[in-house]
């Protein structure tokens, strides 16, 4: 069921860096923390986001994170049915596309390249945008 949130698909790049306090991304987990959007995953995304943060942090920081968000009220799960394959150049991010399709988010929020195919994509429709423009989403928000 979708809320008047905002609900957002976050790249595992953007999560990463919106982690450390000193980050100019940390807005980004603060406002998930405060419930100012919906952040959309599915275990895939869940899975990643474990593996990528325990590359840069200890085991119970990354088990406490982990938990964090999926007892948060503002995670919405989604199962995805159809994969939609449009990012060639690196298939795995396809997982964040097709949550991104399924659960109807309003934006897909990443600073990797490899997405900016998504700009040229008509269908099926994805608002991809930067950690920065999302931060200003976030400021005008508040």
């Amino acid at each position: 069921m979708k809320t008047n949130r905002l609900r957002i698909v976050l790249d595992t790049n953007v999560f990463l860096v919106s982690l450390a306090e000193q980050s100019p991304y940390s807005i980004i987990f603060d406002a998930l923390l405060e419930g100012k959007f919906e952040l959309t995953v599915h275990n895939e995304i869940i899975t990643e986001y474990e593996e990528v943060i325990g590359k840069r942090y200890d085991k119970e920081t990354v088990s406490d994170v982990l938990e964090l968000i999926l007892h948060l009220d503002n995670i919405y799960r989604q199962e995805v049915y159809y994969q939609w394959g449009l990012i060639p150049n690196d298939p795995d991010d396809n997982k964040f596309v097709d949550v991104c399709v399924a659960s109807q988010s309003d934006y897909l929020v990443s600073n990797d390249k490899h997405f900016n195919i998504l700009k040229t994509t008509r269908f099926p429709p994805v608002n991809l945008i930067n950690a920065e423009n999302f931060i200003q989403i976030l400021s005008e928000l508040s």
